[in-house]
């Protein structure tokens, strides 16, 4: 029957190829091909090379890249960390060395973890045993207060394994299904990042298979190199098959905070106080974000939070934007109490009077609830649903993503907010979540190949930068192309203002913009030599398109 024909192939050891995937218009490269053949009778893991698992490792959150172009010839399927050692062994040693990537969530935006014509790991197989049981690769030590989490776990499922024990890591990302080792390849931020610092900062030990298939366990103290490379590296240097997480006392409850403002200029301020060392209000949040709010926007635009609890409250929220030109910023935040913490709710009665005293936000558009730290945490998780189930999940998410410097980010606003994003009426501002909210430089370890502003450029920047997170879904025929545009546009006047900007979850074109556009010199220098010495066969994370192979590296300078 024909329906026969795309029937799941599995190389296991005993497998041979068959004729029908010689076809020109599935094969693999050959090479390739021939080495899987061969890897197949040595692990214990398992290769699929039919068009449905090909076609699912080709596609990301992001859905911006072409399928075809991103199509890996193989997906692998591992039972243990070793059976990942051996296939990059197997590339590096190879005469024509093929790209292989990790694939966790699948939650990039543009291609990152693909790999054309290589192979793409499926890491979830980690998670499971032999038979295909699930198999939780999550160990709390409670004395220690760490936990060893597998790189493929997803960090809902570290939350959990933790609060069994009364403990909790400190620093997250907003969104909790994603896995531990996909955010600490990038940074892993949130509204905790200034206090805690990003996720990369909270890491004391990891488990690391390099570029030549090397098992490699790295700390700062221990093969330190290898570990500050692999913290915010892209996957360029190794894939993370373990880390360990420092815990803490955990909280019960979240006392979550929303504050309404007219003006860029009133929020950025009540943020940073917030996050200061010292002050009427420093101290008293545990999470502090924030957000562009336009009239316009619906279930896409509030996915990520929750709007007003009526509608009388929403129809107020509206009037206010109306007489703020369309445009209001929103000051989210929350306080963590009960459970092992040590902080009462009166504790938290007592701070949160003295914040809505002394903040300058709308009067009479605060709006508190009281929810489980659990909720609180895996809040996103419930916008999710709502998109899953309105059909909207499943889109086109041109993100952008940019860190920004704190003496720019009012003129960043009024021409991005108030400008760029406005630009088309109703219809461009109603695509999804804007965030804009402040991190403190010294939680950051310049040490790890994470990019984040210096703040060298004495205008005062001193030790807060901003994170502007532009997280728009096209739903609508021809959004793609215009958000496309916009945020070239975003780009172009963050240039013609010298508005310096840096690149989160960032996506170039070609080796040379990465030089220059996002590491700069130095640091470009530093990535480099990594590169050379933990794969020097460029063959992790192609899909990046930072290096290729034979390795060759353009200069950071932005005439070459």
């Amino acid at each position: 029957m024909i329906a026969m024909a795309i029937a799941v192939v599995v190389f296991q050891a005993t497998t041979t190829l068959p004729p029908a995937l010689a076809s020109p218009a599935t094969a693999p490269p050959p090479s390739v091909i021939d080495q899987i053949r061969e890897l197949a009778d040595a692990t214990a893991g398992r290769f699929r090379t039919d068009d449905a698992a090909t076609a699912l490792a080709s596609t990301d959150f992001g859905r911006n890249v072409s399928a075809a172009a991103a199509r890996p010839a193989a997906v692998f399927y591992p039972s243990t960390p070793a059976d990942i050692a051996a296939l990059l062994r197997a590339s590096s040693s190879s005469a024509s060395p093929f790209p292989v990537s990790a694939r966790g969530r699948g939650h990039s935006t543009r291609g990152q973890a693909a790999a054309p014509g290589g192979v793409v790991i499926d890491m979830a197989s980690l998670g499971r045993g032999g038979d295909g049981e699930r198999s939780e690769r999550l160990a709390v030590s409670a004395c220690g207060r760490y936990i060893d989490a597998g790189g493929e776990q997803l960090w809902v499922d570290v939350l959990h394994a933790a609060l069994a024990h009364g403990l909790t890591p400190s620093s997250w990302t907003d969104y909790l299904h994603l896995t531990v080792g996909g955010t600490l390849s990038n940074a892993g931020i949130s509204g905790q990042a200034f206090r805690h610092g990003p996720q990369i900062t909270n890491v004391l030990e990891l488990d690391v298979i390099t570029g030549t298939g090397e098992m490699v366990m790295c700390s700062k103290e221990e093969n330190g190199d290898l570990f500050e490379a692999v913290l915010g590296g892209l996957g360029q240097f190794g894939i993370i098959t373990r880390a360990r997480i420092p815990l803490a006392p955990a909280p019960a409850r979240a006392r979550w905070v929303r504050l309404l403002y007219a003006g860029a200029a009133a929020l950025t301020a009540d943020q940073e106080r917030l996050i200061a060392g010292s002050g009427a209000v420093a101290g008293i949040m545990d999470y502090v974000e924030g957000s562009v709010v336009t009239d316009f926007q619906g279930l896409i635009g509030s996915w990520r939070s929750q709007p007003p609890s009526s509608d009388a409250d929403a129809a107020r929220v509206a009037e206010l934007a109306k007489e703020a030109g369309g445009v209001l910023y929103c000051l989210e935040g929350a306080v963590y109490y009960g459970g092992a913490a040590d902080t009462s709710a009166a504790d938290v009665d007592k701070g949160l009077d003295v914040m809505l005293r002394e903040l300058r936000y709308a009067r009479g558009f605060a709006f508190v609830q009281d929810v489980s730290y659990v909720e609180f945490l895996d809040r996103v998780h419930a916008g999710e649903l709502k998109l899953r189930a309105a059909g909207l999940w499943h889109v086109p998410h041109p993100w952008l993503n940019l860190f920004l410097p704190r003496s720019r980010i009012l003129d960043f606003a009024a021409g991005v907010f108030h400008g760029v994003l406005l630009r088309d009426g109703a219809a461009g501002a109603a695509t999804g979540p804007v965030l804009v909210y402040p991190m403190n430089r010294r939680r950051w370890d310049a040490a790890m190949s994470a990019v984040f502003p210096d703040g060298g450029d004495g205008d005062g920047d001193g030790e807060v930068f901003y994170t502007v997170a532009i997280l728009r879904s096209a739903v609508a025929a021809g959004d793609l192309g215009r958000m496309e545009a916009q945020n070239a546009e975003v780009t172009r006047f963050c240039e013609g203002a010298g508005i310096p900007c840096t690149q989160y979850l960032a996506s170039y074109a070609t080796q040379e913009e990465w030089a220059a556009r996002h590491f700069g010199p130095g640091r470009w220098d530093t990535f480099v030599q990594r590169k050379r010495k933990y794969d020097p066969k460029a063959i992790l994370s192609r899909g990046q398109r930072i290096f290729s192979y034979p390795l060759v590296a353009s200069s950071s300078s932005p005439e070459s």
